[in-house]
């Protein structure tokens, strides 16, 4: 059975497309950029600050579906400009550190992203 995930806790989905999707034991998320859900608006310009959003709005839609970040199996990055891969990982690594294992990852360059975020991420999550 599919279920849809929405939460107030993360930012509302700019487009025609849902915060996740679970199936099972498996969870779809969305990516998520840097928009803070209290005010819709982008966090920051800041590379790091935009992937801590993120990621902090990835974690409320996990938890919204009854998953947790120990249950993330799979993580991509997105990003404007490669050079800030290494303050996006700092962030990244401190998000994950306290879980048994860090995600299989991606991380890519695009051209852009939506609402000039420099960053996006999304994961996909599978309960044991």
């Amino acid at each position: 059975m599919v279920e849809k995930i929405q939460t107030s806790m993360a930012p509302d989905t700019l487009g025609a497309y849902s915060q996740a999707i679970k199936i099972g034991n498996a969870l779809y998320c969305s990516g998520q950029i840097g928009i803070e859900p209290a005010t819709n608006k982008m966090q920051n310009s800041d590379a790091a600050l935009q992937a801590k959003q993120a990621l902090r709005n990835l974690k409320a839609v996990i938890n919204a579906a009854d998953f947790d970040i120990q249950d993330v199996v799979k993580a991509t990055i997105f990003m404007t400009d490669v050079n800030d891969f290494s303050k996006i990982n700092e962030v990244y690594n401190i998000f994950f550190k306290d879980t048994n294992h860090y995600p299989a990852r991606s991380a890519v360059g695009v051209a852009a992203l939506p609402g000039g975020a420099k960053v996006e991420i999304q994961v996909v999550c599978q309960k044991q």
